[in-house]
């Protein structure tokens, strides 16, 4: 199995701020909806959700702003799985519009059991499937702001 894939999305007039680009909400959006396909990639779906009440949670996030973005550009999300656990995966996302790495974000999640509330082991098939993907961090993962 290859990586995880590339996510696209187009940006939305609505999402463009007072200064003209994209606001900082909607770069965590699409970050998000990265999150999504990549859990639709390893078998955490809806299907997954809806039949076991599992979900990922996201725990701790790392944005990095390198660039603004205009009106309606086109957002290339890339996503590297760089460490997965028994119950946490670590994901690090590449947001380029025109070629050119505009954000990043580095998410911890964890597999959440929602009625009891609680962290729990990801399924063999899903477990095998993101240690599959994993793949050394960028150089931007790990640090701190500061």
């Amino acid at each position: 199995m290859t990586g995880p894939g590339e996510f696209r999305q187009r940006v939305r007039p609505e999402w463009i701020d007072y200064n003209g680009h994209l606001s900082e909400a909607y770069y965590v959006l699409v970050f998000g909806f990265a999150t999504d396909a990549v859990m639709d990639r390893v078998g955490l779906d809806e299907a997954y959700r809806s039949s076991t009440g599992c979900s990922l949670y996201t725990v701790e996030a790392h944005v990095r702003y390198l660039r603004e973005v205009g009106p309606d550009a086109e957002l290339v999300i890339t996503t590297r799985v760089v460490g997965a656990g028994a119950k946490k995966v670590r994901l690090c996302h590449e947001m380029s519009a025109d070629g050119t790495v505009v954000a990043t974000e580095e998410i911890m999640a964890l597999h959440v059991d929602q009625a009891q509330g609680g962290t729990t082991p990801f399924p063999a098939a899903v477990a095998e499937r993101l240690a599959a993907l994993v793949e050394p961090p960028p150089e931007y993962a790990g640090r701190s702001i500061g």
